[in-house]
């Protein structure tokens, strides 16, 4: 196999065919990792070449995560070719550069459906395929779910290969040390493969290094290794003292020329780094460190995010997680009207840092999702990005607040879900003024169960000493981020959907008087009311008109704080209608409307028809719109429910 060149197919007048079903060249022969197999030499690159062109294409039609899958296309080709999958064991962290992986597995036709409702998911999923070992979605786990299987397979007397893949970014956050620290203590058989796309040591990848990396990954070194340091430690008295200090030796030898210190400490064998893009030396180096069968081992592989189109190869981060596409440009299309969620947050909080100095910004790898990128440029010395360590930022931001800063974060929901431990301990006990801005609150769509921010309702408002907020549109969000600023008696927490808002141009500067605890009531009817929060606001507007027609009288109330609550508001317009039911875009159990239920009057919980909610199984990957159908809580499915319930009143 010849080593190619960053082959560059930006613009490529193939025209995609209706339901992406050409596959080029090489492509077409593959069905499955025993056809990829058979393949020699140059073919393996040609293969490349062609999985790129169809993971472009289609999710230039789809959306999807692009820069990430099309800089380890070489790396999932070789560790297919190499290992024996599925009977070895790959495991994805994060999994969102696992499409390579899923069209090699026999998932190539399946392809096409990736993230769309009853298709492919976006990430690894156990009951999708052999291939995949366990359901991954978020960073870190790799590592964890690895050292387990090993385990797990030594206790059995298996005998198969275990090889876990983890990004440097990845890398960050606690647990994966955690899990590192107890690799190399038990010092089972594992192969860790460290995807590094940020080329922050691509100088070490050169002629010494790579022939230093097959002399100590060959056979003969290692059995030379091996054969000694058994033979040292078998010496009376000085046996153990001198296999420690060889064994030092040995690791020193190749640290003194390549950046594996760190893991050699932690116990661990280190190889690299490789260029992971040269198919070819790939394969070697996994063929060698797979004989080796004792220990664990780390191979350093160097890639390069959005390898081989242009526009995402200059802005990785925009193609990190992309909607559709088109493929000669790069562009997306527009939208809909209005500012995102998430850039209205980003612009309030830019603001209210530049008159206020106290106003700081802290995002867990997130800075352009969060909108926090506007915050950067206002006050750089201010913002915050700590890596994929959501943990952290949380008792971080808890300090900041205790020295008098303004702390806001900005976190995905379902990534907050993994800091419950710090806002009780670190935020709640202690009762710190930090501000929370919890995005992407609720189903989020295409990337699925791991990616729902659904429990977030369900977690906060048990926390004692916090404030929770919701708005329905960009400008409740603004004035509740302008109240959150100027509150210093506490946590506060505001959860916003992903999307763009209904609203057009505000100022960001100024806002309207905001107060939590009050409800704020949109129409009057004698019927039924419906207490909605946050986006499900605008769904119980569609659910008014419908029975608008039936001759139903409705009464909507957009609730804006979750907790405090407004129960003497809420019990004066339930005392008006006959009956009221709750709507949140979120979990049911432990919700918003077993909340509200808990808090009233037990004689008006009678009137109660239903809770409007996701229910207690994880919810699935689709559209919106499908997924709103699928579990009944579209607008027309919602007014059915009430004009069937309201027949008991």
């Amino acid at each position: 196999m010849n080593k190619r060149n960053n082959k560059n197919i930006t613009g490529d007048t193939t025209p995609a065919q209706p339901g992406i079903t050409n596959h080029a060249g090489i492509l077409e022969r593959i069905n499955g990792v025993e056809d990829l197999r058979e393949l020699k030499g140059p073919d393996l690159d040609l293969l490349a070449d062609d999985v790129r062109k169809y993971i472009i294409e289609t999710i230039s039609q789809t959306g999807g995560h692009l820069s990430s899958s099309l800089g380890v296309v070489e790396l999932s080709i070789a560790l297919h070719y190499t290992f024996n999958t599925p009977m070895d064991k790959i495991i994805w962290d994060v999994g969102h550069q696992a499409y390579t992986h899923k069209i090699l597995t026999g998932r190539k036709e399946a392809f096409k459906t990736i993230r769309k409702f009853g298709g492919l998911s976006g990430f690894p999923k156990m009951n999708e395929s052999d291939f995949d070992p366990y359901d991954v979605g978020h960073s870190s786990t790799s590592l964890s779910l690895a050292i387990g299987e090993a385990v797990g397979r030594d206790m059995k007397g298996a005998n198969y290969k275990v090889v876990a893949v983890i990004g440097d970014g990845s890398m960050t956050a606690g647990m994966a040390f955690e899990a590192l620290n107890q690799i190399g203590h038990l010092n089972n058989d594992i192969i860790i493969i460290l995807n590094d796309n940020e080329h922050s040591i691509s100088k070490n990848v050169g002629a010494l290094s790579t022939y230093l990396t097959r002399l100590i990954s060959g056979t003969y070194y290692n059995r030379f290794r091996r054969a000694t340091m058994e033979f040292v430690r078998k010496i009376p008295r000085i046996g153990e003292p001198l296999y420690d200090f060889l064994y030092k030796v040995f690791g020193s030898f190749k640290g003194l020329l390549v950046p594996a210190n760190l893991f050699r400490d932690l116990g661990l064998r280190y190889f690299g780094p490789v260029d992971g893009h040269n198919i070819s030396e790939l394969c070697s180096l996994f063929d060698r460190v797979r004989k080796i069968n004792y220990g664990p081992k780390l191979i350093h592989v160097l890639t390069q995010k959005g390898r081989g189109y242009r526009p995402a190869e200059m802005d990785p981060a925009r193609f990190h997680g992309t909607g559709p596409f088109d493929r000669a440009t790069g562009i997306c299309p527009g939208g809909g009207r209005g500012e995102s969620y998430s850039a209205i947050a980003g612009k309030t909080i830019a603001n209210l840092a530049c008159k206020d100095k106290k106003i700081v910004a802290i995002t867990a790898a997130m800075k352009l999702g969060t909108g926090l990128n506007e915050f950067e440029m206002c006050a750089p010395e201010r913002f915050f990005d700590v890596g994929i360590a959501e943990q952290h930022a949380v008792t971080f931001a808890g300090a900041l607040a205790r020295t008098g800063m303004k702390p806001f974060v900005a976190i995905y929901s379902t990534f907050l879900q993994r800091a419950a431990d710090q806002l009780i301990h670190d935020i709640g006990i202690m009762n710190l003024p930090v501000r929370f801005l919890i995005d992407r609150a609720g189903i989020v769509g295409d990337d699925g169960e791991t990616h729902h921010g659904l429990f977030d309702i369900a977690i906060i408002k048990n926390i004692p000493n916090f404030i929770f907020l919701a708005p329905s549109d960009g400008e409740e969000l603004r004035d509740m981020i302008h109240y959150a600023a100027s509150h210093d008696t506490g946590p506060v927490a505001i959860r916003f959907p992903r999307g763009k808002t209904d609203c057009g141009e505000f100022s960001y500067e100024t806002a309207r008087d905001f107060r939590p605890g009050r409800i704020k009531r949109l129409s009057r009817g004698k019927d039924c009311a419906i207490f909605a929060v946050g986006d499900m606001v605008h769904v119980a507007g569609e659910v008014q008109d419908i029975l608008k027609k039936e001759g139903v009288d409705i009464s909507v109330v957009n609730i804006l704080s979750i907790k405090p609550l407004d129960i003497r508001g809420i019990e004066r317009v339930i005392g008006e209608t006959r009956c009221f039911i709750t709507m949140e875009n979120g979990i049911r159990s432990g919700g918003f409307g077993e909340y509200l239920l808990d808090g009233i009057d037990r004689e008006l919980c009678r009137k109660f028809l239903f809770p409007a909610a996701f229910p207690d199984e994880f919810v699935t990957h689709g559209s919106l719109p499908d997924l709103f159908k699928l579990y009944g809580l579209d607008a027309r499915s919602i007014a059915g429910k009430i004009l069937k319930a309201r027949k008991r009143f």
